[in-house]
């Protein structure tokens, strides 16, 4: 019990300190001078009545969103002698995997550097500035060469460092039970089994209406979507994070989507929220990174050949280069296992005071990266609230698709919980596709760590992302890599080697998430 306040009090204190260094805790001082003016205010139950006109002018509910967001990202309570390396990843030997996996990625960059003769940063000439400033919202005709370019890495190198991650406490004499595990992942972490993703995911039972099902042509619309919509309006009305949430795991509707999203995330377009974007636009003007070229030649090798996001290529490139430059999101390594790179000044190698972070936000991007940002251009079309979003988005999720953890929404958890539910569950068709060298997770791996981006109809991840933000956990796309699985089982028994079984596996964009799911957890499996 004590324990319990002991951690409750440590959040409380955390958080706190987190706001006061918010545009929302200034905007709630200059409110609380403000109504000291008013007659109704009385010394003598001040306390009170300034809460009671938080309350009446909507203060206290931005505040209750602002507390709730901090909730969704924060760390586990740790012990408070634990050393900070713990908040960002508990075990040794994760901690040690990511580190070695970051020196492969930095040698790929420096080697790239030197092989091209091209500085990590340079300042813009003014003429190039100018030209850049003017062709800012029609990048994508800009046509730089960019064959000499690679990207660091592709999912794929990715995977295969997942796959030789072994916990050290395991060589010798090995669990009976983790043995029999015969995927690609081969570490002990806790993973849910249906029972317990059902009780999890309980919202997508088949008794509950869902967007994504009972919208369908077959069933009359005042069924459940009107009320849903209904529904959906008043949350909005209410301004309430935390019923956003819980309202969304039962989908959204396309018309409020992108004010719920919003909502859940914080994201409220304040002006110097836009000015922050200017200010990150202006450092993308002055200066000229080495990851810029990375950002063009993703973009071109992935969204730009894509059917549904060809048309963003600009908004691509001014979320992403503006991402690079924000150091803002060096705060989320705190609770990341992954470390942001540092540079030195040139003949200044080792000394710390002349380090800097790079990129400046510590994250460098992979092959498919740009698709993260895709889908939301579908939601938001004015580029600074574009931007904010996607930063949320990433912070809060997508950095863990990326990066070697044991959180279980991490992409080593996913890995273990898909190769762990087809192996129980679809036992015939996991020792199939083993046999034939055509492992299950290295047909899946792609779609998880892009979050099915590029691989869905956007209708259809847009409703699977909406699940993402309600169940605040990236646990259902190992579920619904499942779920294609068993989806396809007759055909991919069939299958006599890996690229047959890839054929059978390489149009998704028919797929409907929701029944896909909502058969798997509620109605195949026992």
């Amino acid at each position: 019990m004590l324990q319990e306040e002991s951690d409750l009090s440590l959040i409380i204190a955390q958080i706190v300190q987190k706001l006061k260094g918010s545009n929302l805790y200034a905007q709630l001082e200059r409110q609380a001078w403000a109504c000291l003016q008013r007659p109704e205010i009385k010394l003598e139950s001040l306390k009170e009545d300034i809460k009671e006109f938080f309350k009446i002018s909507g203060w206290e509910k931005k505040l209750q969103n602002a507390v709730y967001s901090e909730l969704s990202v924060f760390p586990l309570p740790s012990h408070p002698a634990a050393p900070p390396e713990h908040l960002k990843e508990p075990l040794v030997y994760m901690r040690k995997a990511q580190g070695s996996w970051e020196k492969r990625i930095l040698k790929s960059l420096n080697s790239m550097c030197t092989e091209l003769s091209i500085p990590l940063a340079r300042k813009r000439p003014v003429g190039e500035q100018k030209e850049l400033l003017s062709k800012w919202n029609e990048m994508g005709t800009d046509e730089p060469d960019l064959s000499l370019f690679r990207p660091v890495y592709a999912p794929k190198d990715f995977l295969e460092v997942l796959i030789n991650l072994r916990n050290p406490n395991y060589e010798n004499g090995d669990s009976l039970s983790f043995r029999t595990h015969l995927g690609l992942i081969q570490v002990p972490l806790k993973v849910k089994d249906i029972p317990e993703l059902k009780e999890f995911f309980v919202e997508l039972g088949l008794t509950t209406g869902q967007l994504g099902i009972d919208d369908s042509t077959q069933v009359p619309p005042e069924l459940f979507e009107n009320e849903h919509v209904r529904i959906g309006q008043k949350v909005l009305a209410e301004q309430d994070g935390a019923a956003a949430q819980q309202y969304i795991r039962q989908g959204s509707p396309t018309a409020l989507r992108a004010d719920l999203w919003a909502l859940i995330l914080n994201i409220s377009s304040q002006p110097e929220d836009i000015l922050y974007y200017e200010q990150l636009k202006t450092n993308v003007i002055q200066h000229d990174l080495l990851v810029d070229s990375l950002i063009y030649k993703d973009v071109k090798l992935t969204a730009s050949n894509d059917d549904y996001y060809f048309v963003f290529e600009d908004y691509l490139y001014q979320v992403l280069l503006c991402f690079s430059r924000d150091t803002s999101v060096l705060g989320h390594f705190a609770y990341n296992s992954a470390s942001p790179p540092k540079s030195y000044i040139r003949g200044k190698l080792g000394l710390e005071e002349y380090a800097v972070f790079y990129p400046p936000n510590g994250v460098i991007p992979f092959h498919g990266f740009s698709m993260y940002v895709a889908p939301l251009c579908f939601l938001y079309h004015e580029p600074s609230k574009l931007y904010q979003i996607f930063r949320e988005m990433y912070v809060r999720f997508f950095f863990r698709l990326h990066s070697i953890s044991s959180h279980p929404s991490g992409i080593v958890s996913l890995c273990l919980l898909f190769e762990t539910l087809l192996q129980t569950y679809l036992p015939q068709l996991f020792y199939h596709l083993r046999e034939i060298g055509a492992q299950p997770l290295r047909i899946s791996f792609k779609w998880m760590v892009r979050a099915f981006s590029g691989y869905l109809a956007t209708d259809q991840l847009l409703l699977l992302w909406d699940r993402i933000l309600g169940y605040n956990s990236l646990e259902i796309l190992a579920v619904l890599a499942a779920a294609v699985f068993a989806f396809r089982a007759v055909n991919l028994m069939e299958v006599t080697s890996l690229a047959a079984a890839e054929a059978v596996l390489a149009d998704l964009s028919t797929l409907k998430v929701m029944p896909l799911l909502q058969i798997f957890l509620f109605a195949t499996v026992t």
